[in-house]
């Protein structure tokens, strides 16, 4: 995928992976497009790239698509998504609220398929265009008291997996990014910690250039747990590796 000239939306670009990977697209000569919630960071951020701003909360019904409309109206075509934003939640599942759940299923799962279902008419029209979504490790595992996180993450891996066999004729490609612990401001937001000594959390911006990456070279996925890379489909090549690995982020 061209990256120079291209049009990139980035959610949850306010911070941690999603401004990295901003940056990183920018650096490429793309004309970047964040969204987030905090709007003060987001416009210093857009004004830092010479972008544009777009403020929503995916967490109510109807704001990705009017994120995706926005994109559209401002710069006439979106030529890469990255669909970042990410909502979390800790604990025991019988202490989880119907509304917490809502708001993981919407903004996790439920915002990524709206933008994409937005964005994607146009790069078929085109014959060219990337979405990447983010995922988790905890999406291919499971991990103790993150039961309707890890659910969403499955579901968006699993969208982005057959929506590649779907496109694969188009010119559109479609990668995931699997990240473990990165050092953001998502343990904080969802209310607990993260309480373990190894492995410790990772910058963001070598994972949101890694992202980049990915898109410039076309490729399909990127598991980055931290301490290496493997930039391939871990889930059918080494399921055994992988599942000692992704034991040490809180399996149970």
């Amino acid at each position: 995928m061209r990256i120079s000239g291209s049009v990139a939306l980035v959610t949850g670009a306010s911070s941690g992976i999603g401004r990295a990977t901003a940056l990183a697209l920018a650096a490429e000569g793309a004309n970047v497009i964040v969204h987030g919630r905090d709007r003060p960071a987001l416009e210093a951020l857009a004004a830092r790239l010479d972008g544009h701003a777009l403020v929503a909360d995916l967490g109510v019904a109807g704001e990705a698509e009017k994120l995706g409309q926005a994109a559209l109206d401002r710069s006439g075509r979106v030529d890469i998504l990255v669909a970042n934003a990410g909502a979390g939640w800790a604990g025991p599942f019988e202490e989880m609220t119907e509304a917490d759940t809502e708001r993981l299923l919407a903004v996790n799962l439920a915002a990524p398929i709206a933008l994409t279902r937005a964005l994607l008419p146009g790069m078929r029209e085109r014959g060219a265009g990337y979405l990447a979504y983010v995922t988790s490790i905890a999406g291919r595992t499971g991990v103790a008291g993150e039961a309707v996180y890890a659910a969403t993450k499955a579901g968006l891996d699993g969208f982005a997996e057959s929506l590649r066999l779907e496109v694969r004729s188009t010119g559109v490609e479609v990668g995931v990014l699997v990240p473990g612990v990165v050092d953001t401001r998502f343990f904080e937001r969802r209310g607990r910690p993260y309480g373990r000594q190894r492995p410790a959390p990772i910058d963001p911006g070598p994972v949101g250039r890694d992202l980049v990456r990915l898109i410039a070279t076309g490729g399909a996925e990127l598991y980055r747990p931290g301490w290496l890379r493997l930039p391939v489909a871990v889930r059918g090549t080494l399921p055994g590796a992988y599942r000692a690995l992704a034991s040490r982020f809180g399996g149970s």
